[in-house]
């Protein structure tokens, strides 16, 4: 723990020199006040590290902005950036809450549990008295609560289930459809490919290159051997050979690329 007048050095050579050093004397000072105030959140189910270290990037947070010239202490000041970096990662984290978005909502959801009584259901009277104190609709207290008091389904087996008793949601989420990853990937690998064709057909003397694309790149109508024979004074028979050992040259090209 620092004395008022070391937390004040160590607060000026940060603010005036960056210095480094200073910062963190002033944060491994403050860390066992992250650690009282994450355990205040224990239960939301979260595991109490993940807690402690929001908690420490919001005590960072603070030392930045801190000012030692306006006489309060540090740990006055970084109280509520420590509580507001756990507040998000229980709000982003915490598998029940859907719709705690609101400032008003957050408040519900962060004291609700601290104003009632026991684990009884709510009565209506209590109801719209906490929903008069917090400034929200007595529907949205209804509803946290309800969420509260919720059961949440694992989407994982547990792996010491009863085979018999066992019960694995995600097999029943997944989807049929491709994942955006498999559409990346397919989209490059037909940049590749083209790539790779344009090159392969670029090492092609001109007429094996003309017949091949007359045979099978044509986006209207595609030649016949009869056609190409015609054209090029052969039979059909040696343009089918020039196709054939065109295509072997292609798909050797193609594949060392």
């Amino acid at each position: 723990m620092l004395t008022a007048e070391e937390e004040h050095e160590y607060a000026t050579r940060l603010k005036e020199f960056n210095d480094l050093d200073a910062a963190q004397q002033l944060i491994v000072s403050h860390l066992r006040l992250v650690a009282k105030i994450a355990r205040g959140y224990m239960g939301y189910g979260l595991p109490q590290n993940d807690l402690i270290q929001e908690g420490n990037i919001g005590l960072m947070k603070a030392v930045k902005r801190f000012d030692p010239d306006h006489g309060v202490r540090l740990v006055s000041f970084a109280i509520h950036w420590i509580k507001a970096e756990i507040h998000e990662y229980v709000i982003r984290n915490w598998r029940l809450v859907k719709t705690a978005t609101t400032k008003a909502q957050r408040k519900l959801f962060f004291n609700l549990r601290s104003m009632k009584d026991g684990i009884n259901t709510l009565n209506p009277e209590e109801i719209n008295k906490i929903a008069a104190k917090l400034n929200v609709k007595p529907e949205e207290v209804m509803e946290m609560e309800y969420r509260l008091n919720g059961q949440e389904i694992s989407l994982d087996t547990p792996t010491d289930a009863d085979e018999d008793e066992s019960y694995n949601p995600l097999a029943y989420l997944v989807a049929d459809t491709p994942e955006p990853s498999d559409f990346l990937e397919q989209a490059q690998n037909e940049r590749l490919q083209s790539t790779a064709l344009t090159h392969a057909l670029e090492s092609l003397d001109e007429r094996s290159r003309r017949i091949l694309e007359a045979r099978w790149l044509n986006e209207t109508n595609n030649s016949t051997l009869h056609d190409l024979a015609a054209e090029f004074g052969v039979s059909a028979e040696r343009i089918r050979q020039i196709e054939q050992k065109a295509m072997q040259n292609v798909k050797k090209l193609m594949l060392a690329h």
